[in-house]
């Protein structure tokens, strides 16, 4: 082994000058992606191209993250986590610059990839370089100021990218990322100390190959369901290849001396529900994000702006509670408080599922953050309790697992809840039809109609992750 740092004997103030290096990196990947989402029409229009092309700005950048996040983990345990972080930062900010200056679409689709490569690693580093240097009686708070870096960025994003956009060009939201990249990578080789690692074993090519296919095929398969139906062959054959890909890895990965992913670690209790009730939170999470939007600007007519601002409420009380949360696991059991705060997210998604076009703001509102309160008190805690379920040498895999059910959450929650909508409606069209309702009311009926299914699926989930976040058992801190 080469020679470390002890973390153990870090002092409080360089714990949290790590804490805040990691907290820049870990701001960097959701605000560039909430930014962009808000310059696609300029882009768009900029480059003369369709949706569905534009389009591919973003999914560049998803299907590259969330394809590579366990590959990161593992390359973190075999190599460091911090050199992992530090190239991560490296590449997506040469990948910004490269965006930036983008001379056509394709360009600026390519270079999105190429700057996911970095932003992935810095996702899939930051959660294993704070559990190696926090004490385990204070990970969760460690957890919860990681928590609130991510609820800045989605909160400020929207903002931000609507501003830069606006007064200074598409562009400018890559070129912000060059001064935060550059301080931040100075900053995280800085403070960072170097970690255990195991750098003498060998890297599983194949299973990296096999799985990166394979998540890539489920994801772009998901990805689209909504827009082209679970029926397209295309879907369909996507589907059934990348669930085949899954099992050869798995078949592979028990079969070699140094798998990227030890399947070992499943058979924790903790470890696996864990990761599964991350899952079903971003499911019911992103019901949410992916919903919302057209319910304020297609069934109230709101302006983007007005819309954007009723979002806030559910970003900005995940960024109060987060901490909360995370400061109160680390002296109760975390299950109980993670289970209650999905209780608390089903009941969000009730609220929500009750708006019609007459609806107050004050009952949207309350909606929201009745859904952010619910996610912040599971997020931090089951973050937390997953970190400290795994020995120091399996902290990149498991940081970069968490990660990528986050992903797997978003893409899963914005195909299923796009299907059930989609369905929905066009069924209540047809039913409403049948009955002699025309016009705007026949829309407005079958639009609400299906938007209270949708959230009531979305709270059916939410409750599935109490069940799933109490049976996984306590965390034994050491």
């Amino acid at each position: 082994m080469k020679d470390m740092t002890n973390t153990q004997s870090l002092t409080k103030s360089r714990r949290f000058q790590i804490l805040s290096a990691v907290a820049i990196g870990t701001f960097m990947g959701p605000l560039d992606s909430s930014v962009v989402n808000i310059a696609l029409p300029n882009i768009r229009e900029y480059f003369q191209t369709s949706l569905g092309t534009v389009e591919w700005v973003v999914m560049s950048y998803l299907l590259v993250i969330s394809s590579l996040l366990l590959t990161y983990g593992r390359l973190g345990d075999m190599f460091g986590h911090k050199k992992i972080y530090m190239i991560g930062f490296i590449l997506f900010t040469i990948g910004s610059l490269l965006s930036a200056i983008s001379p056509s679409i394709l360009a600026l689709i390519l270079f999105r990839a190429f700057q996911a490569i970095g932003a992935g690693m810095m996702m899939a580093m930051g959660p294993a370089i704070v559990t190696d240097i926090a004490p385990p009686k204070e990970r969760g708070k460690f957890m919860g100021i990681i928590a609130i870096s991510v609820s800045i960025a989605l909160t400020t994003g929207p903002v931000l990218g609507g501003f830069l956009t606006t007064h200074f060009g598409w562009q400018s939201i890559f070129y912000i990322n060059l001064p935060i990249g550059i301080i931040g990578y100075w900053w995280a080789k800085k403070v960072i100390p170097e970690s255990n690692h195991s750098g003498e074993q060998h890297f599983d090519i194949k299973g990296a190959v096999v799985l990166f296919l394979s998540l890539t095929s489920l994801l772009f398969s998901l990805s689209y369901t909504e827009k082209v139906g679970w029926s397209n062959p295309y879907i369909i054959g996507l589907l059934v290849a990348g669930l085949f890909l899954l099992v050869l890895f798995i078949y592979i990965e028990k079969r070699v001396d140094h798998p990227m992913v030890d399947l070992s670690i499943f058979n924790n209790r903790l470890f696996s529900m864990g990761n599964l009730s991350s899952l079903l939170s971003f499911v019911a999470q992103f019901s949410v994000i992916l919903l919302m939007p057209f319910y304020l600007q297609q069934l109230l007519k709101l302006q983007p702006s007005e819309a954007g601002l009723l979002f806030i409420p559910m970003p900005l009380t995940m960024l109060l509670v987060a901490p909360i949360s995370g400061v109160i696991s680390d002296r109760i059991d975390s299950r109980y408080i993670s289970s209650f705060g999905m209780v608390i997210t089903a009941l969000g998604m009730w609220q929500l599922s009750l708006l019609h076009i007459e609806s107050t703001r004050l009952s949207m509102i309350l909606g929201m953050i009745t859904v952010g309160l619910g996610i912040g008190m599971f997020q931090t805690p089951n973050n937390s309790a997953v970190m400290g379920s795994v020995p120091k040498n399996r902290l990149g895999i498991a940081s970069s697992m968490l990660a990528t059910m986050r992903n797997m959450g978003m893409v899963l929650g914005v195909a299923i809840s796009g299907a059930i909508f989609t369905s929905q409606q066009n069924h209540l069209t047809n039913v409403l039809s049948a009955k002699g309702l025309t016009g705007a009311e026949l829309k407005i009926e079958a639009f609400t109609g299906a938007f209270h299914l949708t959230f009531l699926v979305a709270a059916l989930l939410a409750v599935i992750a109490v069940f799933t976040s109490l049976v996984r058992g306590p965390l034994h801190k050491k």
